[in-house]
């Protein structure tokens, strides 16, 4: 009988012993840090009112307009990617005799793990709809309210017309943000809409879609570029997005406590949940207003260059219900132009016509 080499065994436990190490070498690198929750030991400050929802999670706020007990229309706007409750495009450029004269008040929110909004590591479009509907509960805003989201706060908007239109009053998209990989849009469509993103765009999204556990690996690591938006990356900005950039910047004093966090519950989050596989597709939804109680608009740039308005079209040409706005010339921050702010609200609250 042949002998065994007497390092044999030694090798076997070197090779076993490497493996483990490149093992827990990839889980460290592909794990995310723990969160830094605001409140809690070196967290960073509680410095905005929150409500606490029924699971124990915390949901910060901000209202600005007209006191409420004095309002006649009551908004929740919900913000976009990389940003707060403090960046309310509307507010920001609405001006103060719409606001006074509609009694127009307006609580935006962080949306989770943004700002002092707790994370939810099992966040969907579902649970955030709900937590919006807790928010208006506990502020006791009425029975039915308004909401208008921008980009990514524009996508979360599907979600409440699926879940929670019994409680809207009217609903605005603003450049809402589309998934490539909803089933009801044509694959050429869907194909040609996404080939025109930037390469590294590509790739990134592919890997929050097909890969979610990899999305914090991706956006951190040093290799390749990882999210353009997420950098600023002036090669998905229009030229008229680049001329309102600067307006845009100078607004975001606050900057600082979008992602005091950590980026994995708030950017990483919003790209595997913006575009993971969703339990609804959009174009299924029915008008939540078939008695003509409230109207949805959804407004694009025709050259918004981070969210594609032929997908948008597409989604208006099936729900005849939308009203749908293309602003000729438009990148994708053209709620802050001058005069459009007040044109989006008195579409959706009064029902004004010529706004587009």
């Amino acid at each position: 009988m042949a002998e065994s080499h007497p390092n044999s065994g030694m090798t076997k436990k070197i090779l076993v012993m490497f493996f483990i190490g490149i093992l827990a070498f990839v889980y460290r690198a592909i794990t995310p840090p723990p969160p830094r929750i605001c409140g809690s030991s070196g967290g960073p400050p509680i410095t905005s009112p929150r409500i606490k929802l029924s699971d124990g999670r915390h949901l910060a706020y901000k209202e600005q307009g007209v006191a409420k007990d004095q309002a006649k229309y009551k908004i929740v706007f919900i913000h976009g990617f990389d940003s707060c409750k403090h960046d309310v495009v509307i507010a920001h450029t609405l001006s103060h005799e719409v606001m006074q004269s509609l009694g127009i008040y307006i609580v935006s929110i962080d949306r989770p793990g943004y700002g002092e909004s707790d994370p939810h590591p099992k966040r969907t479009p579902k649970t955030l709809a709900l937590d919006i509907e807790e928010l208006a509960d506990q502020l006791e805003l009425g029975s039915k309210f308004y909401v208008i989201g921008f980009s990514m706060g524009g996508q979360a908007i599907w979600g409440l017309l699926k879940y929670i239109p019994h409680r809207l009053a009217g609903a605005a998209l603003l450049a809402p943000v589309t998934n490539y990989w909803w089933p009801n849009f044509p694959a050429n469509l869907s194909t040609e809409a996404f080939s025109h993103q930037l390469p590294q765009d590509r790739w990134n999204l592919r890997v929050a879609h097909y890969l979610p556990w990899l999305t914090n690996w991706w956006n951190t690591q040093k290799f390749f570029p990882a999210c353009s938006a997420a950098s600023y990356n002036p090669g998905v900005l229009s030229p008229q997005d680049l001329a309102l950039m600067p307006k845009y910047r100078a607004r975001r004093v606050f900057y600082a406590q979008v992602r005091q966090q950590g980026q994995h519950e708030s950017l990483h989050r919003d790209l595997m949940i913006g575009f993971g596989t969703w339990e609804f597709d959009p174009i299924d939804l029915e008008n939540p207003f078939p008695n003509n109680g409230g109207s949805v608009h959804l407004w694009q740039g025709d050259e918004d260059k981070l969210v594609p308005a032929t997908l948008q079209r597409y989604i208006a040409q099936r729900q005849l219900w939308i009203q749908y706005h293309e602003i000729p010339g438009a990148g994708h921050m053209f709620p802050v132009l001058d005069g459009m702010a007040d044109k989006i609200v008195k579409a959706l609250l009064i029902g004004e016509k010529n706004v587009s």
